[in-house]
């Protein structure tokens, strides 16, 4: 039986490492930050990691909005290609800060990818 990306990254412990560092790059990436401006930091973390570990072929927790309908606001206050991309970014170098491999990486940029246009709303 093939391991799914969430058990090949190291399950829930990795996924929840990953997404405490991930928000403080993206809290501190001027690109990006401002579309968190209000936001509650903790219910967001938790949101992202059940959605996360769902997208990662983990348990499916995850009760949160659709990525189109989740991202609405944020497309009408300009969320766009770059973003995404700064999003994408933050998320491949805190994996690589948390020394997951570059084909996991690659594949966690897959996934993020995937949901670009609902996300923007295309």
């Amino acid at each position: 039986m093939t391991q799914s990306l969430y058990e090949k990254i190291g399950g829930e412990a990795a996924v929840n490492a990953a997404v405490d560092i991930f928000y403080r790059k993206v809290l501190a990436d001027d690109r990006i930050n401002k579309y968190f401006e209000g936001v509650d930091m903790e219910k967001q973390a938790a949101k992202q990691k059940s959605f996360l570990t769902f997208a990662f072929g983990g348990p499916n927790n995850y009760s949160g909005k659709d990525m189109r309908e989740g991202h609405k606001h944020l497309v009408e206050k300009g969320l766009n290609d770059s973003h995404v991309d700064a999003v994408i970014e933050d998320l491949g170098a805190t994996l690589k800060e948390l020394n997951v491999p570059d084909e996991l990486i690659s594949e966690v940029a897959a996934i993020a990818n995937s949901v670009r246009d609902d996300v923007l709303n295309r």
